[in-house]
């Protein structure tokens, strides 16, 4: 019997992509909580190293040089630092795809918003008022961007007025990672069947892009699945941990005055 060329072709390249993705789903060891633990961890060294030990001359001191440029702890932590928001901006996505009432999600995301301001106010200066919002207002607004692309994707002039409203309010609140970070969000929802594209053009939207573009390493190896974080005291914890964890910071800051 014969053989036929473009069967024995396709079945070759069907082979082919299962050994691709068989490859890649062995490196698809975090879950959506696995992502939120190491969000949180990240930016936690952030704000500790921000907030508390960079008044630390051992924060200072040079432990490498790259470049000409000295390579300091603080430096070091704020780097790690950096990976949290593009992690919390590709859950923001994941939690729009998947969320079953995606208007109660977008009321969390405001409520803790509103709720972050007064830690987030206190750690800056130690007064009810700060200039800039916390970061939860950033999320707040690249989540309703999602939702003016999804809806009003037929109705080009609601589309470009809405964005731009977004746009102009994360401008104007100075919310944390501002107009870019704004940007991020809707980026890498546009980009989401693209992992590569959403990386190197996403990155390019953020200040330090090249050390946050870093983020994409564990996103990548998001395997789909929730994980432990369920239930509504868990993820309720996850949200409160925001504003918790700035309040605290703020106790230990008038401890050392």
């Amino acid at each position: 019997m014969k053989k036929n060329p473009y069967f024995c072709r396709n079945y070759t390249t069907r082979l082919n992509d299962m050994d691709t993705d068989n490859r890649l789903q062995r490196w698809q060891l975090l879950s959506g909580s696995g992502l939120k633990m190491l969000a949180v961890v990240t930016m936690l060294i952030d704000h500790l190293a921000l907030y508390l030990w960079r008044v630390d001359p051992a924060m200072w001191e040079p432990l490498l040089t790259i470049g000409g440029r000295a390579l300091t702890p603080y430096l070091l932590l704020r780097g790690i630092g950096r990976l949290a928001f593009p992690i919390f901006a590709f859950l923001i996505v994941e939690g729009y795809q998947h969320t079953r009432d995606r208007w109660r999600y977008g009321r969390n995301l405001l409520l803790f918003a509103i709720l972050s301001e007064v830690p987030w106010n206190l750690v800056h200066t130690g007064t009810w008022h700060y200039s800039h919002q916390n970061v939860f207002f950033t999320l707040f607004l690249g989540y309703l961007g999602i939702c003016v692309i999804e809806h009003y994707r037929t109705y080009w002039s609601r589309y470009v007025l809405s964005l731009l409203a977004l746009l102009a309010a994360s401008v104007l609140l100075r919310a944390d990672y501002g107009a870019s970070g704004f940007g991020f969000i809707l980026l890498v929802y546009l980009l989401r069947d693209s992992r590569l594209l959403q990386a190197i053009i996403g990155s390019c939207t953020l200040p330090n892009g090249l050390v946050a573009g870093l983020a994409f390493i564990p996103i990548n190896m998001y395997n789909g699945r929730r994980g432990f974080i369920q239930g509504p005291v868990l993820k309720y914890a996850f949200y409160a941990f925001y504003p918790l964890h700035l309040l605290i910071i703020y106790l230990i800051q008038l401890s050392m005055v």
